[in-house]
């Protein structure tokens, strides 16, 4: 079964397995606006946990995509750079950034669960 954690970056990682899929928040698309350019990591590449990995702009900015836990990629959404506003339509399903590797699982502890997520999203007012 799938567990689904969140950061204080408005990303989402789903893990199943080893594998984290990481994409942004339904906030955190509202907030941009129309996504008009996506960057995915290069599949191989080795991403510490916290480190700028992927970008994502929109008609109003343009934002790093952050690794909420260390890996390896093991693949790239690429089709965000044909259909952008996937990220806009589906934030946690087709509009995914990319896929890691767990380096460790223990990194997954420090992130908040969905009704943690919800409170700091209410929090900023």
């Amino acid at each position: 079964m799938a567990v689904t954690k969140y950061t204080e970056e408005h990303e989402w990682v789903r893990v199943e397995g080893d594998v984290a899929t990481v994409g942004i928040t339904q906030y955190a698309q509202e907030q941009l606006g129309d996504v008009v350019f996506v960057e995915v990591p290069a599949v191989g590449r080795k991403v510490a946990k916290g480190e700028a990995c992927a970008v994502v702009e929109s008609v109003k900015a343009a934002s790093d995509i952050y690794a909420p836990v260390a890996g390896e990629i093991v693949e790239g959404n690429a089709a965000l750079a044909d259909s952008p506003g996937d990220v806009n339509a589906e934030p946690t399903g087709k509009g995914w950034f990319f896929k890691l590797k767990l380096a460790d699982k223990a990194e997954l502890d420090g992130l908040m669960d969905e009704a943690g997520y919800e409170a700091f999203v209410k929090s900023l007012g």
